[in-house]
């Protein structure tokens, strides 16, 4: 009987270390395995929130910069426009500079009768083909762009 026992015995121990090596074994490569998923996991998630930071922040550039560029609710007749020596057609957008063409007595706009907004100290609105303009007086910086005003 003790022969019995004690084979059984030895038997439960070997099978057991033997489980243990062998878990311990496959379960290192698992383990090794699941940490790099879990960093490629993380990885991913990282880059989604920062594609997702530089959506909104470019939504809200975009919600700027229309801000000041709008259309202009109702169209005017101020006559036929008499564009400065050397122009050329083209789109002007805010920060651009205005050529001092532009700064003259001509083309400035008086803002009451085309229910424009008072523009703010140094600032005054010009007409550029159908469009009105806000300026700097000084620089020609513009500050804002009121798209097709005149017919």
């Amino acid at each position: 009987m003790k022969k019995i026992l004690s084979a059984a015995l030895a038997v439960a121990i070997v099978a057991s270390s033997a489980g243990v090596a062998s878990a311990q074994s496959y379960g290192g490569r698992n383990d090794n395995r699941d940490d790099r998923r879990y960093e490629q996991r993380q990885d991913r998630q990282e880059a989604r929130r920062d594609n997702r930071q530089e959506r909104r922040a470019d939504r809200r550039e975009a919600r700027q910069e229309n801000r000041w560029e709008r259309r202009a609710q109702r169209r005017y007749n101020a006559g036929r426009y008499q564009a400065p020596r050397g122009y050329y057609a083209r789109s002007w957008r805010r920060g651009e500079r205005l050529p001092s063409h532009y700064r003259s007595r001509a083309y400035v706009v008086d803002y009451r009768m085309y229910g424009l907004g008072a523009p703010p100290r140094g600032y005054h609105y010009v007409r550029v083909d159908n469009d009105v303009i806000l300026t700097a007086v000084a620089t020609g910086v513009i500050a804002s762009v009121v798209f097709d005003l005149f017919n």
